[in-house]
């Protein structure tokens, strides 16, 4: 049974959650304030974390940063409805996912479900239909089985989220993929419109990928369709 926590400052909310998630089948934790959040998740014992941005003590963007700096749990952050500055800041601090409050429970579920399915797979989201061989590009090993990347031979601090694309982006180097196919693909959920979750993990993975040798990003942009890995020669 999949553990979560729940930070959020707002008990009644909370209740209805705890309710709704154990009917789901999910083991519920809550913590009302960023401070006890951030100490429960440090322990390392939940699946996934679900954090709200206003928090007492500690705001959740705090949170974040704390866990960031130890784990690589699972974050998906409730955001207040049409505040797309919160949804790119936590995007860009390594949360995998957002929901806008008040969220529907229903929806809640399927992002969290979606979230456990492409981090509680050991053996990679490919490992029914594609082989477990390490996936090489230029200077850059992607390693299913471990779920680690390497460039130049040093390891990659990847959330699961960012993992997850890029390992896609490695089997069709050279080729374009669509943001839909990696919304599915990756994130284990269709597209919606005005979302840019996709957009913001892709920019985290140019970040910490670099340039290639001409000072090009690894990962381009194809103006309307989606992105490509580039085929990088060692």
């Amino acid at each position: 049974m999949s553990q979560i926590l729940l930070v959020d400052d707002d008990k009644e909310l909370c209740e209805m959650l705890v309710e709704y998630l154990g009917l789901e089948g999910f083991t519920i934790d809550v913590a009302h304030d960023g401070e006890i959040g951030t100490q429960k998740t440090l322990s390392g014992n939940y699946d996934v974390v679900v954090l709200d941005v206003m928090l007492p003590t500690l705001n959740g963007f705090d949170v974040l940063r704390r866990i960031r700096a130890e784990l690589k749990t699972p974050v998906l952050m409730l955001t207040a409805r049409g505040n797309d500055v919160d949804r790119i800041v936590g995007l860009e601090m390594g949360a995998d996912d957002y929901l806008p409050k008040p969220c529907n429970p229903r929806e809640l579920v399927a992002r969290l479900r979606a979230i456990l399915r492409r981090t509680q797979a050991p053996q990679s989201i490919y490992k029914v239909r594609h082989s477990l061989d390490i996936l090489r590009s230029g200077n850059i090993e992607v390693h299913p089985e471990s779920r680690q990347v390497f460039h130049s031979g040093k390891m990659l601090d990847l959330t699961s989220t960012e993992y997850n694309i890029l390992e896609v982006l490695a089997r069709e180097v050279g080729h374009v993929i669509t943001k839909e196919a990696l919304s599915e693909r990756a994130l284990s959920r269709k597209l919606t419109r005005y979302d840019r979750s996709i957009d913001m993990h892709v920019s985290n993975l140019r970040r910490k990928l670099g340039t290639d040798t001409n000072g090009q990003a690894l990962i381009q942009t194809v103006r309307g369709i989606g992105y490509q890995l580039i085929r990088e020669e060692n």
